[in-house]
């Protein structure tokens, strides 16, 4: 007898010039409208806002990290917590990476192999194996709605040859994973995603999607891209995925969260998105507006007493001006830093808000080609 499942998916609007499409994802906490960002809490904290502060900027669902979680406080004292939800206090959905990415990017501090990763913590040096096996328990244990199976990530610039053992190790991984997480979803209440690797070689990637499909029960992510490149190169990778996936799950385009990014994986049929990028702006005193960004250490913010964006609605917008907040930004008043990440996450779900009324209206490429005449994302209006 067949478990009941508490995930599904409905697409709800289509557009007519391209793959992308608005839809709704069912979780059971709650249901997921896509096109979708994912505010990124790292550590079960989405950086210098409250839980509160982000379900008012509009966020349905944050992401946080297995790695971090892992190693601080613990998985164990998560679950005891009553999982992550009650530990941080957001009755939302919840998406954990397995840490394969930042398990990759200690480089040096990690040895791989068939059964997993050998790796020491960045905080004091202590040496951890992650087996599939372990990643599933320590992600049940967490307790998020969505797990995402352990995986390698190659560099952008590696070699072939390189980005071939990835997928292969990712493949190998993803068996395991599916076969542990089979055994502990016995409410049929966690949902993994598989994730597609191959790096920028169009075969390779091809035949990671191809391979992952079958484990794509409730949705699937794309990996080893958004790492940098061009929204020109990532389209071209994300044209390769497209054809193949079910249109009968969300499809995740992990760690993207720049605008151009946004928009070029909407438009390939992708609906779900995540990244630091609006915080880590924030943090180094950069708003983001629809032409590109602000740097609020310019000196001419000084005297300008009009919100960082006229119309936005946002805590930051309503109250203070880009004058008071650049104030803060250069006395390194940790308030100012607040408030842009009030903004920034509130612009990104205002955007792609936009972005499904857009698709709505079949306008999307519309749309897109307004929005990014206008958006220089290395313009700091100096």
């Amino acid at each position: 007898m067949s478990k009941s499942s508490a995930f599904s998916f409905k697409t709800t609007a289509k557009s007519t010039q391209c793959h992308a499409r608005t839809g709704v994802f069912s979780t059971p906490h709650g249901d997921i409208t896509t096109p979708i960002f994912m505010p990124v809490g790292t550590c079960a904290s989405v950086k210098g806002l409250s839980p509160e502060e982000v379900r008012e900027a509009g966020a349905q669902i944050i992401l946080s990290n297995t790695y971090h979680l892992f190693l601080r406080p613990g998985a164990d004292i998560v679950e005891k917590a009553g999982g992550i939800h009650k530990f941080m206090n957001w009755n939302g959905p919840v998406l954990t990476d397995s840490g394969g990415f930042q398990v990759f990017s200690l480089d040096k501090l990690r040895k791989l192999s068939d059964d997993g990763v050998t790796f020491k913590s960045h905080i004091d040096g202590s040496k951890f194996t992650f087996t599939p096996e372990l990643n599933m328990q320590v992600q049940h244990k967490i307790g998020a709605d969505i797990i995402m199976q352990l995986d390698v990530c190659a560099q952008i610039d590696a070699k072939k040859e390189e980005v071939a053992r990835a997928a292969e190790l990712s493949l190998m991984w993803l068996k395991c994973c599916y076969a542990e997480h089979e055994r502990l979803n016995i409410k049929n209440d966690h949902a993994l995603f598989p994730i597609i690797q191959g790096g920028f070689h169009a075969d390779l990637r091809l035949q990671s999607t191809k391979d992952a499909i079958p484990y794509a029960k409730h949705g699937i992510a794309a990996g080893g891209i958004a790492l940098g490149e061009t929204a020109e190169e990532l389209s071209k990778m994300l044209a390769v995925m497209i054809p193949h996936l079910p249109d009968t799950i969300p499809h995740y385009l992990m760690g993207a969260g720049s605008p151009d990014y946004i928009l070029a994986a909407v438009e390939h049929g992708f609906d779900m998105f995540d990244c630091v990028y609006q915080t880590r702006m924030a943090r180094t005193g950069t708003a983001m507006v629809d032409e590109g960004r602000l740097n609020m250490h310019n000196a001419r913010f000084r005297e300008d007493f009009t919100p960082i964006e006229k119309g936005c609605t946002c805590e930051a917008c309503k109250k203070y001006t880009r004058a008071y907040i650049s104030h803060l930004v250069r006395c390194n008043e940790m308030f100012g830093l607040r408030l842009l990440a009030i903004h920034n996450i509130n612009w990104t779900l205002r955007f792609v808000e936009r972005i499904r009324q857009s698709i709505r209206n079949d306008k999307f490429l519309e749309f897109k080609s307004d929005f990014l005449l206008q958006y220089r994302p290395e313009c700091d209006k100096k």
